[in-house]
């Protein structure tokens, strides 16, 4: 027996577009996303696959994407819980800036190792900044240390990994049908620990916008493979 998560980074963001270190900061989908989730929605219908709960962040790209896609599907009843375990990865002070504007001030090899690699953390944000988009509701229940202000995939991983143990195997173990819509390096992080990637290879997983990927699992809930859905 076999069983099987599909997971989903959400669609297109406006940041994205602008090519912007998005992180924790809540930007909408562009026309292009929300093709994009409508899509995925499309693929996941004509491959008749149906869900009985889905899990996301508390950031709004994510959310709507999931929302766009059970509008598809014709699930829009389904339980659906929100955690920033699942949000992207923090880029700390990089947050708002372009991508290659800041090779100029830090070098392509810096900038480079903070995007792609596993351990090294960019520049942390300090802790009153009006940048920070963390001090709202979303948070309130989160510990003060626990509130991150930049970020590696290691520390992502480590704030993903304990909901992917105690929340979603358990419903996996249940036979539930699951779909997981996150980020780039929230589903990079996840997929890192599952097929066990090693560290100098991670550079080179991507996870492109808004095409459902298929994760199964054997009778002991050991990943066996992952691959892109299509029509």
């Amino acid at each position: 027996m076999t069983y099987k998560v599909i997971f989903l980074r959400h669609g297109e963001s406006e940041w994205n577009e602008s090519n912007r270190f998005t992180g924790w900061n809540d930007v909408c989908l562009t026309k292009k996303g929300k093709k994009e989730a409508k899509q995925a929605g499309k693929i996941l219908k004509q491959n008749n696959i149906k869900f009985d709960i889905a899990y996301t962040s508390v950031l709004k790209r994510a959310i709507y994407t999931l929302w766009i896609i059970l509008k598809q599907i014709e699930q829009p009843w389904i339980k659906i819980k929100n955690t920033w375990r699942l949000n992207e990865r923090h880029y700390g002070s990089l947050q708002g800036f372009n991508k290659e504007e800041v090779i100029p001030f830090y070098g392509k090899k810096k900038v480079i190792d903070w995007r792609r690699s596993f351990s090294v953390i960019p520049p942390k944000m300090k802790l009153y900044n009006d940048n920070l988009s963390g001090y709202d509701i979303r948070y309130s229940s989160m510990e003060n240390n626990k509130f991150p202000l930049g970020e590696s995939l290691k520390c992502t991983l480590k704030r993903v990994l304990p909901y992917w143990n105690k929340i979603i195997l358990p419903q996996m173990k249940q036979n539930k049908k699951i779909i997981v819509v996150a980020h780039g390096n929230s589903l990079r992080a996840l997929i890192k620990f599952l097929d066990n990637i090693n560290e100098n290879d991670v550079p080179d997983l991507d996870i492109p916008t808004g095409k459902p990927i298929v994760y199964k699992f054997d009778e002991k809930f050991n990943p066996i493979k992952y691959y892109f859905l299509s029509k």
